[in-house]
């Protein structure tokens, strides 16, 4: 998945959230992304990947019964904010507002900015970071890799 397809998830979100369209009239938000410059394919991506977190979120309401955390909020560490600028974590934050990420997604995403070690993150590094984190929920990677075999050698 890439920043344009989280780009337009957020569009999505805002377009549902803020009762400017429903779900009944997802055509003409297509249309309007369209209108915008995003491609078919890029739309569809968003779209697949919003029913599925759907589908996902509706089997776990059912199943789950542990208590919510809806009220938390995460502030940043001294040493986070020194790293993370407010845009970025703003971004954070919208992510989760619009229910596209989780309490554990913004975890993944500020380990991985601090990990970078590459300055300040911005809000377009942000895009890219969760990007990685929602393409690794698609295809059922967790970021990690462990390879089960006794063997030394690495290729």
């Amino acid at each position: 998945m890439n920043e344009r397809v989280v780009e337009i998830l957020v569009f999505i979100m805002n377009q549902i959230r803020g009762n400017k369209a429903n779900l009944s009239k997802l055509d003409l938000i297509s249309r309007d992304l369209l209108s915008k410059g995003y491609s078919q394919n890029e739309i569809s991506s968003a779209f697949s990947w919003l029913f599925e977190k759907i589908r996902n979120n509706f089997e776990e309401i059912l199943t789950n019964t542990e208590e919510s955390h809806e009220f938390s909020f995460r502030i940043l560490h001294d040493l986070e904010t020194m790293i993370i600028s407010p845009q970025a974590f703003g971004y954070l934050l919208q992510l989760k507002e619009l229910g596209i990420f989780d309490d554990l997604d913004i975890e993944q995403a500020i380990e991985r900015a601090m990990l970078l070690g590459t300055g300040t993150i911005d809000s377009e590094e942000m895009k890219a970071i969760a990007a990685y984190i929602l393409a690794q929920q698609s295809s059922g990677g967790n970021g990690s890799y462990f390879v089960e075999n006794n063997s030394p050698l690495v290729h």
